[in-house]
């Protein structure tokens, strides 16, 4: 059984992208088959795994436009067991593309058929939006993940988050659930971070993981170097902090 998870926050600057590639990361390194999908037109997973989204001749743009194979795509990391559909700024074309297609909220779903019995896991990275990328993610993902930063605005916008999850769920994805809220740039030395926790926690109960990312700067300078926390900087607070994590998904959790 293969899961397939969508890291969404409609909210920038939340760590959907950090935490993209380092739950990967830890994943493939826990013996998984792990691909990730980068489903943002700014690439930010694609360059935080080292790749230059402007040489990349074919993306997951051509993949939802044209018709061609995934597996074409799909390229290896040099993390063993952890691969990468990259994207490009072609992407944020897309919605234009897709206007007058029948099905467009499964363009996605039926683009990965092929693929998913080869991976474990199946993370998707979506836009900081509720688009028609993240529709397709969202019909396709069995799994949500929500980073959510511990900071004074951290819930705001996700009251129509949670409202959009529900819809789809009703009208294309039975199997939709919000697994798990994972805080975000949390620091324990301010009243504020934890009265965020607590809210978070009032709202969405068991679902918020026992693990916080702290704030930590060499997770952003990992992202500029173009690799994983657990190959920049492996003995720190922040690959601590995702290998917590990734346990806690990895059991199910």
């Amino acid at each position: 059984m293969n899961r397939i998870i969508a890291i969404i926050n409609q909210k920038g600057g939340s760590g959907k992208t950090t935490t993209t590639v380092n739950l990967g990361a830890y994943l493939a390194t826990f013996g998984s088959r792990v691909l990730l999908l980068d489903l943002d037109p700014q690439a930010n997973t694609t360059i935080h795994l080292g790749l230059k989204p402007h040489t990349i001749e074919k993306s997951i743009y051509d993949v939802m436009t044209d018709k061609i194979d995934i597996e074409t795509v799909i390229e290896s990391t040099n993390i063993e067991g952890l691969d990468i559909c990259p994207a490009n700024i072609n992407l944020s074309g897309v919605e234009i593309e897709l206007a007058g297609v029948v099905g467009r909220e499964m363009v996605l779903k039926d683009s990965l058929e092929n693929v998913l019995s080869k991976y474990n896991f199946v993370i998707i990275d979506c836009p900081p939006s509720l688009s028609l990328l993240t529709i397709n993610a969202l019909t396709v993902a069995k799994e949500i993940i929500i980073p959510v930063q511990t900071e004074f605005f951290a819930l705001e916008g996700m009251g129509k988050l949670v409202n959009t999850v529900e819809i789809i769920k009703k009208r294309l994805n039975r199997d939709l659930q919000i697994t798990g809220i994972l805080p975000t740039m949390f620091d324990g030395r301010t009243n504020l971070s934890k009265e965020v926790i607590d809210k978070i926690k009032e709202y969405f109960g068991d679902k918020v993981y026992i693990t916080k990312i702290r704030k930590y700067l060499k997770l952003a300078e990992a992202s500029s170097h173009g690799k994983p926390i657990i190959e920049y900087e492996p003995r720190s607070s922040g690959a601590e902090d995702y290998e917590s994590l990734s346990k806690e998904v990895n059991n199910g959790n």
